[in-house]
């Protein structure tokens, strides 16, 4: 489908160009947001007529964006769920739960403005990109975890997608000083059951 665009659409081209888009792509976001019209010549003629008024329009949406950027980039939010040992999530975070959390936080954000390829399915700190307008790019960390303190291992550079690093060393320690005793012991009971082995041939 051939549209007119209403505002610059990162890879799509500037606001005035017509542009062929996919008919899905067009009928389910372009059209019913605002941000472009079917190209013919009545809304060629529409467009032309409306176009200062679109800039102005555009302009005073990029200062508002402005304005929430210099708030939320640079954020990291934590997001709590289930996952395995090797750190697989049971289930996922799609853009809508980022957009829920995002305004739990008094920010509101499309869900097609996240920029996510694919929904996170892994434990971890993922980067991600938010278009808050066609100019106005800004970068939020999403801190995927099991609990909060494993959040903030994570944010301090912990990789939790172990099995040893889940249960961490000072376990492991107190497991090996758990074998060390438990081997004296049976070296011990050894060395007991030997002496009375040579008491009674003594005897």
């Amino acid at each position: 489908m051939d549209v007119i665009l209403l505002e610059r659409i990162a890879k799509l081209g500037q606001m005035g160009d017509t542009v062929k888009v996919r008919d899905g792509f067009a009928r389910n976001y372009l059209l019913p947001s605002g941000r472009a019209l079917r190209a013919n010549e009545g809304n060629a003629a529409r467009f032309e007529a409306q176009k200062d008024q679109l800039i102005a329009r555009n302009e005073e949406r990029k200062s508002e964006a402005q304005g929430v950027a210099s708030s939320l980039d640079g954020k990291s939010f934590i997001v709590v769920r289930q996952a395995g040992e090797t750190g697989q999530l049971y289930g996922s975070v799609s853009t809508r739960d980022i957009a829920d959390l995002l305004a739990a936080d008094g920010f509101k954000v499309g869900r097609n403005d996240i920029q996510l390829n694919q929904p996170i399915k892994t434990i971890g700190v993922h980067p991600i990109t938010i278009a808050l307008h066609p100019e106005v790019d800004v970068s939020i960390t999403i801190n995927v975890a099991r609990s909060q303190d494993e959040a903030q291992r994570q944010a301090r550079g912990e990789d939790l997608t172990s099995a040893d690093a889940i249960y961490g060393i000072e376990e492991e320690e107190e497991f090996a000083e758990d074998e060390d005793e438990l081997d004296g012991e049976e070296a011990d009971a050894g060395e007991t059951g030997e002496a009375a082995a040579e008491d009674e041939e003594t005897n």
